[in-house]
């Protein structure tokens, strides 16, 4: 009891955000408030901000709050135990001689919840996604309707988007973690899509604050039809694209920061749309040995 009052009393420090971030896992279902509003602060031009406080929202059930206690504990354990046998809880040996290995594959509802969708609905616009078991429960198909119809707020110039993207990994009491991939230097996908050329993100959070929030793309061109296309992407393709600064530097991708992995289209066609994808994995090709696909030029050349 004393260290579930010492955890609330520190969260109570921060903001509303990071005090959530402890008290979710913490009390498990005890906070009736959804948590999804907390990943989005956005609200449309011309709507009025939410007034209601969201204190009496908050039903504490202490029982519950010790259940969840428990569990985030044996989380806790159990990823020291991994820590101390080696990377992912293996040993070196065998870290460092895989040269394959699958990030998801879609067998279950389950593997389907550890993804989420998104697409302009949440600036106004028209556009719908949806993310299901495709036949047979082998694949994932992500299919709906993109529509590029700009919102009439005065406000927002661009819209028609759908996107797909992987719930970041958490350790035990929310804390954030991060894959490592950087034994490997390919990504290895098995779609099957409709002709359309889809966007492929990386996530990464690295050490430095100027590079916070970098996000990495590919251009995946699908080629339609009844079969199915196994597609590598190369780690040195992915270029880094623009997060709200001019990016003069262009730089490798952080391979052992990244903290999720996505999908989205936006080719401004409106009408349906489908992507089915059996697997996605990592590949470590030792006939590649491209580092980087693009020119990198310094700041502050010695002449």
């Amino acid at each position: 009891m004393a260290l579930t009052v010492t955890v609330l009393n520190g969260a109570g420090l921060r903001g509303r955000c990071c005090r959530h971030n402890v008290l979710q896992p913490l009390l498990g279902s005890v906070l009736a408030e959804p948590t999804s509003k907390l990943y989005s602060s956005y609200r449309r031009p011309g709507s009025q901000p939410e007034k209601t406080p969201s204190w009496p929202k908050v039903d504490f059930n202490f029982k519950k709050g010790i259940d969840a206690l428990k569990t985030q504990l044996s989380l806790l354990k159990k990823e020291a135990k991994d820590h101390l046998r080696g990377p992912e809880g293996r040993g070196f040996d065998q870290y460092l001689l895989q040269q394959t290995k699958v990030l998801w594959e879609f067998r279950s509802q389950e593997d389907i919840n550890k993804w989420v969708v998104s697409s302009d609905i949440e600036i106004g616009g028209k556009s719908e996604v949806y993310l299901k078991l495709g036949r047979n429960n082998q694949a994932a198909l992500l299919y709906g309707t993109l529509n590029t119809e700009v919102p009439r707020d005065g406000e927002t110039k661009y819209s028609g988007y759908c996107s797909m993207r992987a719930k970041p990994p958490v350790g035990s009491f929310a804390r954030k973690k991060y894959y490592d991939w950087s034994n490997f230097n390919s990504l290895h996908l098995r779609v099957r899509g409709d002709g359309r050329p889809w966007m492929v993100n990386i996530y990464t959070d690295p050490y430095f604050s100027h590079h916070k929030d970098d996000l990495y793309n590919y251009f995946m061109f699908t080629r339609g039809g009844p079969y199915w296309e196994e597609i590598r992407i190369p780690f040195s393709k992915f270029f880094l694209s623009s997060r709200g600064r001019v990016q003069d530097n262009q730089h490798p991708i952080w391979l052992d920061k990244v903290s999720t992995l996505g999908f989205t289209l936006g080719d401004k066609v409106n009408g349906p749309f489908q992507l089915e994808i059996d697997f996605i994995g990592l590949i470590n090709d030792r006939a590649h040995t491209e580092e980087f696909a693009y020119e990198i030029y310094d700041r502050n050349p010695q002449i």
